[in-house]
């Protein structure tokens, strides 16, 4: 097997980065020591930061992303069931975050390298 990029590891890095060579005409092929049932249901983080929204966006991989995502300015640290103290992400790097589990981004990749 010949192919002009090999890339290790299925997570969101390395399948992303597979998606974006492929729409740009450039052959990879991802190997990944874990099973595909093991990639898509490991839990992992569930915030994504903005650049990484605009470059799925970009990719056209946003769908289900905009519809269960949520946008956050930033984030509350509750004690005792009250606000604490919040955390305004917007206010100081000038950005907001979305809460969209790292799982469902990897299935969403998966389900369009099988496209």
């Amino acid at each position: 097997m010949r192919t002009q990029v090999a890339i290790i590891g299925a997570g969101p890095a390395g399948s992303l980065l597979s998606h974006l060579l492929h729409r740009s005409g450039v052959d990879s092929i991802v190997v990944e020591r874990s099973s595909r049932n093991h990639v898509l249901n490991r839990t992992r983080a569930g915030v994504l930061e903005w650049g990484s929204v605009e470059v799925l966006r970009a990719a056209g991989l946003n769908a289900r992303m905009e519809a269960e995502g949520h946008v956050h300015d930033g984030a509350a640290l509750v004690w005792g069931g009250r606000e604490a103290f919040f955390i305004d992400i917007n206010r100081h790097v000038g950005s907001q975050f979305m809460s969209y589990g790292q799982t469902k981004m990897q299935q969403d990749l998966y389900a369009a390298a099988d496209l």
